[in-house]
């Protein structure tokens, strides 16, 4: 039998090498510079500052007082959740083909995408503990994956994410405060609860200590346009940003294996048990339901026959955070 491809080549098309994958799967992470353009990384960037400064306005989003000074509008919020429900720029962003394409090599062929968030991380702002993005977002199998790209530099200076090497390799760690259903619910023989994680404090943060586990600590230092990959159990934090003008702004999508079950929608209600239907077939092919691009966005949602009916995922899943939860933000 032959291998087919699972989407069509295309001039721009990026491939990892061996030495990547490997250092992915070692590691927990990986950095592929320059992945996005400069071009994409300006619209990107300009279409968000539109949006915090109220210059396009969003179902879902409150538009800024008339009167707002400049000061007010930097701190309007420090994130929105889910911008490519109602937002096209943001749809593409997740949908973006270069970033499919390592997320193919590394978790595919078959893509879902899950989640699209913005941050601003103005000075001053930011900054979340340790914690692991598969507590948040459950998939069955856990293939969650998430991909931070870069809008600005980020360094240690202006709080960039840390990552623990290694650290891919501990189980999910669950904790009293939330219900979340996670993969190592009952198997574990010794799977402490840990509470407070994304917490900014270590000394209160209980994940800190998981985390010490793995000495080395890794900071991803990036340009605009370089995206830094990594899974769902990964350890990783960041920092507030305490650069005097320079801001720290990514968009960070998460994705899994399409063949994976998904009982999770952002919060927001869906129907069954499963919430695959809400989320868009990115790549590949899969036996289970899924959802089209709101704005049409080119992807395999687009391009091939459902297994079952499909629908454009619901709007309701959309949040801003503001920025006195700053502990809470990336």
């Amino acid at each position: 039998m032959s291998y087919e491809p699972v989407v069509e080549d295309r001039a721009d098309r990026y491939r990892i090498s061996v030495a990547d994958y490997v250092h992915y799967q070692k590691e927990g992470y990986l950095i592929v510079r320059n992945l996005v353009s400069q071009e994409d990384i300006e619209r990107i960037r300009n279409h968000a500052m539109d949006i915090l400064f109220g210059r396009v306005l969003l179902d879902g989003l409150e538009p800024p007082s008339p009167n707002a000074t400049q000061e007010e509008l930097i701190h309007r919020f420090s994130r929105v959740h889910m911008l490519h429900l109602v937002d096209k720029v943001s749809e593409e962003a997740l949908l973006h083909p270069r970033v499919l394409d390592v997320v193919e090599a590394l978790t595919g062929p078959d893509v879902l995408a899950l989640q699209s968030m913005l941050f601003f991380n103005a000075p001053g702002m930011g900054g979340q503990g340790w914690h692991q993005d598969s507590y948040y977002i459950t998939t069955f199998p856990d293939t969650l994956m998430g991909a931070w790209i870069a809008l600005d530099r980020a360094d240690e200076e202006n709080g960039c994410l840390w990552v623990a090497p290694g650290s891919q390799n501990e189980p999910v760690y669950p904790d009293h405060a939330r219900k979340a259903v996670i993969h190592a619910s009952g198997v574990f023989a010794d799977l402490p609860f840990v509470d407070h994680t994304s917490h900014l404090d270590d000394d209160i943060n209980e994940l800190a200590p998981i985390a010490r586990k793995w000495p080395e600590k890794a900071p991803a230092v990036m340009e605009p346009g370089d995206v830094l990959f990594f899974p769902g159990q990964v350890l990783h934090r960041s920092y507030p940003n305490k650069a005097k003008e320079r801001w720290r702004r990514a968009f960070v999508n998460h994705y899994c294996n399409a063949r994976a079950w998904v009982p999770w929608n952002h919060g927001a209600p869906f129907d069954g048990e499963a919430a695959n239907d809400r989320h868009i077939l990115a790549r590949g092919k899969t036996h289970l339901p899924f959802a089209t691009p709101r704005f049409g966005t080119p992807c395999a949602a687009t391009a091939q026959a459902p297994h079952a009916p499909v629908s454009s995922p619901s709007p309701e899943g959309l949040t801003a955070s503001a920025p006195e939860f700053a502990w809470n933000k990336k």
